[in-house]
């Protein structure tokens, strides 16, 4: 029985030093988390057996169970590098389409070849789809699919309607709009540019000519000029022969553009004429000749103030290259081009479980949902326990390396007393042979 008894010792011996052992070994792995060897004893008895006088059987090995507290945070240069500060999962799947998840606390995530998000082993990291806004469309696990960072947004989009809001400076000195000359600072009193697109998605420059008109009282005009080639306002004024037709823009006493004018473009919005051959000459590449921009006033003044734009903006892009990617606190991932979109492309799915030390390691710092651990509960990150993501960060190993230490010699103490225990029961039966 004795034997029995110290080679039991030996043996939990042996399990506190191979845990231990693991546990210094991932030191330095990115979000792995400790183990910890839990012993009970043996006690064998029968119902004829006396309880007061029954000695133990020995030690046996309870359970290996991990340790799921965080782990300190890294900070890096890669976005793409992920941590999560609470008790949440990242969820990845091996294969585009698998309903099989595993579950990692490893952010060390990469672009492959196709775009996708994957850990270094190839798994692909899922997300959920999200509508225009960001927000989830559902949260359910079943729903999510790989994550995939498109190196580009979007096709082509002609510029329709130009908005913008400004001021003109009620002081500023009249000239005669018949001498316009873009080249000519001194016969135009200011000007704006805007970058808009044909329907190919090459830019153009439109620029905004603004003239005091010294012949009417609180009267301006507008030329416009793309590329630096004239373009002609639908239905505007004719004043000299080497300018296109412009807008009249004309404001009351309190400077605001007078609707009694059948000449402001307030409330119809100015629209210039097609942008191609038969029209003002301007595109020249193939691209779609009928275009043209409607200009819209969102809001313009003429105040005893300096020339100022205070937004213009303009509905057209061209095709934008991936130029930054951001992920928020919540999960969000945006994409953002250099068209300057920014595309939501998900929100990056989460889990926790009922009992994370029931969960089945699988290897490379990851885990499957088993009957111990409970079915994964699916969430967004910065929400209830799951945790915030924190970007450009990884989540250390969360083993102490100087408390392993001090348990690696505790486990080789326990090894040397079982096996001083063993040599002393071998002393003693042979003692015991030795007597005649």
């Amino acid at each position: 029985m004795s034997f029995n008894i110290a080679l039991s010792g030996l043996y939990a011996a042996q399990k506190h030093l191979d845990v231990t052992a693991n546990n210094i070994a991932n030191v330095n792995t990115i979000g792995f988390k400790s183990s910890r060897a839990e012993f009970a004893d043996v006690y064998s008895s029968s119902i004829f057996s006396n309880a007061k006088t029954t000695v133990g059987s020995g030690v046996t090995t309870a359970t290996v169970s991990q340790q799921f507290h965080q782990g300190a945070l890294n900070f890096t240069d890669n976005s793409l590098d992920l941590a999560i500060q609470g008790n949440g999962f990242f969820v990845t799947a091996a294969n585009i389409g698998d309903l099989d998840r595993t579950y990692t606390r490893a952010g060390a995530f990469q672009l492959d070849s196709s775009g996708y998000v994957t850990t270094a082993q190839g798994d692909y990291l899922q997300v959920y789809e999200v509508n225009d806004d960001g927000t989830p469309k559902t949260v359910s696990l079943d729903s999510t699919v790989p994550l995939q960072v498109p190196d580009t947004a979007g096709s082509p989009e002609a510029t329709s309607t130009e908005t913008m809001s400004l001021n003109l400076p009620a002081g500023a000195t009249a000239v005669d709009p018949a001498n316009f000359d873009p080249t000519d600072s001194d016969t135009y009193t200011s000007s704006t540019s805007v970058v808009v697109y044909d329907s190919l998605g090459e830019s153009h420059t439109m620029t905004h000519y603004f003239v005091k008109d010294s012949t009417a009282t609180n009267t301006w005009r507008m030329f416009n000029y793309m590329d630096d080639l004239p373009v002609d306002i639908t239905g505007g004024s004719t004043v000299s022969t080497t300018a296109p037709t412009c807008a009249t823009l004309v404001f009351d006493s309190t400077g605001q553009l007078d609707t009694t004018v059948a000449t402001n473009p307030d409330p119809d919005p100015i629209v210039t004429e097609e942008l191609g051959s038969s029209g003002a000459g301007v595109i020249t590449n193939g691209a779609d000749g009928t275009q043209t921009i409607t200009i819209d006033f969102d809001s313009i003044t003429q105040y005893s103030s300096s020339f100022e734009v205070s937004s213009l903006s303009q509905d057209g892009s061209t095709v934008g290259r991936l130029t930054k990617v951001d992920i928020g606190s919540d999960g969000v991932v945006a994409a953002t081009y250099s068209n300057g979109t920014t595309t939501y492309l998900g929100a990056i799915a989460m889990a926790n479980f009922a009992n994370p030390q029931g969960l089945t390691q699988v290897g490379d710092t990851s885990w499957k949902a088993s009957l111990l651990s409970g079915d994964a509960v699916p969430g967004q990150a910065n929400t209830g326990t799951f945790g915030k993501i924190q970007s450009s960060a990884l989540e250390a190993s969360n083993s102490n390396l100087t408390s392993e230490l001090v348990e690696l010699i505790t486990a080789q103490r326990n090894y040397q007393a079982n096996s001083r225990a063993l040599e002393v029961n071998s002393t003693l039966q042979q003692t015991i042979l030795q007597i005649r």
